[in-house]
Order: structure tokens, then sequence, then C-alpha cells
């Protein structure tokens, strides 16, 4: 930095000094100005709240869009062009019954009916898909831009006017110290900043017809989709109801209980006062199984050893480098990735799992 560079930095350091602890009285900015920045103020943060909203409106679950952010950030750094979609609840529900549906048999009518309601919850993820990118091309985008753009050169303009404005009145207060000459520009510097300011934020008001058509275009698209959503469900709910009605037509079929066996013959001849093995107390066999399936006070040690955590539900691993588990699992603590998200070992497999998912026994040692 010049010379002149530091001696200006050191004025308006010297002036803010002065206002803050001291009480000195800057150059005030007239009304039209203060209306004008507090109309921008207002319409900047309504843009980048209605934005952040919007993306919890497409994607809800937190832990979700965390892992998605992560996959996506990984993606990059390994240089894959395309990354992971967000789950919609409609499709994990849709794989759920499909799944199910099909270990039950197509032919049974529950199994048959889960199919159906599977491929349609599918369908319906694919429509919340196509939602996701319309409102990102129609609106989130075009709201980014604002806020890349418009909202950047508001804060720099207001930010330079402030200290051209300090060092102004560093050099109007010491008229005579400092040469009329500098006290000249740094007038016409501090006009030039406030009328550059006052531009950029009239501009941004003035395209509220655009910020307009950007919310239209967000109501179109969730207009698409619940249309497209019904015509899914009425098609569904129609299947369901000839499944129904195709149900109650069959008569229903009757089952006559298997006959139980006679053991009263086996009882009499061993109930000849002799030692009968059934009758034996099965106390050490019980007792053997449990000590064959519970954990030696050593392996007890050795798992309280090392940071550990137990699986609350079952998690499925769905992307690559995840770690899937079942409910009850003792999975082994590597490394903590963030707040949302651990590494892990069970089953012979290594890989990321959510953290809401288990419960910490052993923490891991930083």
């Amino acid at each position: 930095m010049s010379v002149a560079g530091l001696r200006k930095q050191f004025y308006k350091a010297s002036q803010m000094m002065s206002e803050k602890v001291g009480g000195a009285e800057g150059t005030k900015l007239d009304e039209d100005f203060k209306d004008l920045e507090r109309k921008a103020e207002v319409t900047s943060k309504a843009i980048s709240d209605v934005l952040c909203k919007t993306a919890e409106y497409l994607q809800p679950n937190p832990a979700s869009r965390a892992r998605l952010t992560m996959l996506n950030t990984m993606s990059k750094m390994r240089g894959q062009v395309k990354s992971p979609g967000y789950p919609q609840a409609e499709g994990l529900l849709g794989e759920c019954m499909l799944k199910y549906g099909r270990d039950m048999g197509e032919d049974t009518n529950f199994g048959g009916a889960l199919v159906e309601m599977g491929d349609a919850m599918k369908r319906l993820a694919e429509v919340k898909d196509s939602l996701d990118i319309d409102v990102k091309q129609n609106f989130i985008d075009p709201f980014q831009t604002i806020v890349d753009k418009d909202l950047k050169d508001i804060e720099h303009h207001l930010k330079k006017l402030e200290g051209r404005r300090l060092d102004y009145d560093y050099k109007k207060k010491r008229q005579g110290k400092i040469p009329d000459e500098e006290v000249r520009l740094a007038a016409e510097k501090f006009k030039e900043s406030k009328e550059l300011a006052e531009t950029s934020m009239q501009n941004l008001l003035d395209t509220d017809v655009e910020q307009v058509s950007q919310l239209t275009a967000l109501v179109e698209s969730q207009l698409q989709f619940h249309r497209q959503s019904v015509e899914v469900l009425e098609e569904l709910a129609q299947k369901m109801r000839e499944r129904v009605n195709e149900a109650e037509s069959q008569p229903r079929q009757k089952r006559m209980p298997a006959s139980k066996p006679n053991f009263d013959c086996l009882e009499s001849e061993d109930s000849d006062g002799g030692w009968s093995p059934s009758a034996a107390p099965s106390s050490h066999v019980s007792t053997a199984a449990h000590s064959y399936n519970s954990p030696s006070s050593h392996q007890k040690r050795r798992m309280t050893d090392q940071p550990c955590c137990k699986a609350l539900y079952d998690f499925e691993a769905e992307n690559e480098g995840e770690l899937g588990f079942y409910e009850g699992d003792v999975i082994t603590l590597t490394n903590q990735i963030d707040e949302n998200w651990f590494e892990g070992t069970v089953h012979g497999q290594t890989g990321l799992f959510p953290c809401n998912y288990v419960e910490v026994m052993v923490p891991l040692r930083h």
C-alpha cells in the first residue's frame, strides 16, 4: 500500500474513533437516501431468506441435505460430473413397498397392492424431482443471481461510501492543516460514492416486476407438480378400489384345524418311575448357551477400550462410501467427518453413516 493509502486509512480510523468514543458528529445523509437504504435492506433480506426457505421446502430433511452437500463435494473432488440427487420421501416409501410386495408375491392381493402403490410412489418421486429442477431453473437461479451481483454491488458501494465519508469528515474538520485541494477531492469522491450507492439501490427496487415474475414461475411449477400428482394418485385410487371390490366378491376359504397328536400312550409307557432325559432340568443347558452367546469379561474390556457406538435404527447404504448396518449393531468409530456424519467399521466393512442413527457408547479421543 502506498504512503497516500496508508495516510487515508489513518484518517478514516481516527475519524471513526472520534465519532464512537468522542461523540463527534459526521456528515448526515439526507432522508431520501436513508429511506432508499431501508427499502433496499428489506428487499435484500427478503430475497436471501426466501431463497433459504425455498431450499428447505424442496428438501425438508436437514440430515439428507447435509449428506447431499457432502456427497456433491466428494463428487467434485473425485472429478465426477454426475452427483446423486436428493432422496425423495416418496421414492424411499415406494422402494419399501416394492420390496415387501415382491417378497409376498404379486399374485397375493396385499402383495400386488403394495407393488402397485410402490410404483405410484416412485412416479411421485420423479414428479417431485421435476419440481426441484423447475424451481431451481426458474426461481432459485434468478434470485441467486440477484444475491451474487446486485446485493453485493450495493454492499460494496455502501461500504465505500462510509469510508469516503470518514475521510472527508476528517479532512473537513482539519481545514488549514490539510490542503484545500485534498478537502475538495475528498468531497467530490464522497458525492460520487453516494450517487453510485443510490443508483445501485434504486436499480434493485426497480426490478420488482422481474421478482414478481419469478414468484409466478414458482407458483406455476408448484401447480404443475400438484396436477401430475393428482393424476398419479387418482389412477392408484382406482386400482385400489378395484382390488377391494374383487377381494370382497370372492368367497372366504374355510380352513379346518389340524388334529393334534395324542401323547397319552407315550406318557403312560414312560411313567414307570425311570429317569427320562426330557424330564431332566435344563438349567445347565440354558446357562451354557447364555455363557456362549454373552461376551466374556475380556471381550467387554476390549469393546470399551476403543471408540464405538450402538445402532438405534437400520441404515441402508444408498451411495458409494456409506456404511450399512442393522439396529443393535455395535460399530467401531474411526473418525467424525462433521457434526452430521461418522466414519466407522462393522461386519468387516468401513464407510460413512449419519450421527443421528446411533448412540455413542465410547466417544472418539481428540
